[in-house]
């Protein structure tokens, strides 16, 4: 019988709740069914499992990754998401039943992630060089399923519908979040697929120096948007955060021509929404708050060299 970690029910249980404990207590038989659908033998779960059950195997002499999830459309749009992207760097989908809520996949052999370059400036080209083939022409897609991103910003109106002006998230910081927010959706021009998780640890090394990509989250909207949970990574590589994070934005919006600001105003908003999530939770916000400070500051910076006048940013 393929082993689930000890400790495994008592994450699912953190992560989602009471609800998801006879999913838990069903995930033997899903995986004895998983196992002679797909023909799947010597199956391992990986180590640091925290949403979903994940182990590698081997189908024949392929080696594979089996996914089972608790949340079957978030397991389903992942795999239209990669349908989607077929051919530009992301993993093969090999098979998928939604009954069970499983998704069988190549496996990334040896499967290292970008992280391991541990140069900043050549992870972050290599990064650019994933991000075009990704994104080389718009995808068609059903869209369906998919979040927009006002969809996934929800949790801002959330927050001021139940707290109001006096929560605990600086009414400075709130008030900008939701200019720039509305700003950016307004003025967003050609809205596209993207990944939506694109950073270190989804990009990995594939036999002869290659990448691939894995474990989209699937997102429509800004091109701009897909930067961001990179730079929220490995944030202090070779430097102090606020100076990795300018080279990071100069970097990339050069490589991929993208505009800074925009780029900068997501980080903006994105630290207030990290910090929404935060407070749903139960858990600290100051994380959030961070991400949000270094983005302003790095806005603060670029309006001044842009001459924009506009006091917001201050």
């Amino acid at each position: 019988m393929t082993k689930i970690p000890e400790n495994f029910k008592e994450i699912m249980v953190k992560n989602y709740g009471s609800k998801v404990e006879n999913w838990v207590n069903a995930l033997p038989n899903l995986l004895s069914k998983s196992e002679e659908i797909f023909n799947i033998h010597h199956l391992r779960p990986f180590e640091d499992l925290s949403y979903n059950y994940v182990a590698d195997g081997m189908v024949g002499h392929l080696p594979v990754v089996l996914k089972l999830s608790f949340e079957k459309e978030a397991l389903k749009r992942e795999k239209d998401v990669l349908k989607a992207f077929e051919g530009r760097g992301t993993v093969r989908v090999l098979d998928y039943n939604e009954k069970l809520g499983a998704l069988l996949l190549e496996k990334v052999v040896p499967g290292k992630s970008l992280a391991n370059m541990g140069e900043d400036q050549k992870e972050v080209k290599q990064f650019c060089q994933v991000f075009k083939r990704l994104h080389q022409t718009q995808v068609n897609v059903n869209s369906e399923g998919v979040p927009t991103l006002v969809e996934w910003f929800a949790a801002l109106k959330r927050y001021r519908e139940i707290e109001g002006t006096t929560g605990d998230i600086p009414e400075e910081e709130m008030t900008l979040a939701e200019i720039l927010l509305e700003e950016l959706i307004q003025t967003t021009i050609d809205p596209v697929l993207m990944h939506g998780d694109l950073h270190h640890g989804n990009i990995l090394e594939n036999q002869g120096g290659g990448w691939k990509v894995i474990d989209p989250k699937g997102l429509f909207g800004d091109i701009h948007f897909e930067t961001i949970q990179y730079l929220l990574n490995y944030i202090d590589r070779q430097g102090d955060p606020d100076i990795v994070l300018e080279r990071r934005i100069q970097w990339m919006s050069s490589y991929l021509n993208l505009d800074q600001m925009r780029i900068i105003k997501w980080g903006v908003v994105r630290g207030i929404l990290e910090a929404c999530w935060a407070l749903e939770n139960g858990e600290d916000l100051d994380k959030g708050l961070e991400i949000t400070n270094r983005f302003r500051r790095r806005l603060r910076l670029l309006a001044e060299v842009k001459e924009i006048d506009n006091n917001c940013y201050f």
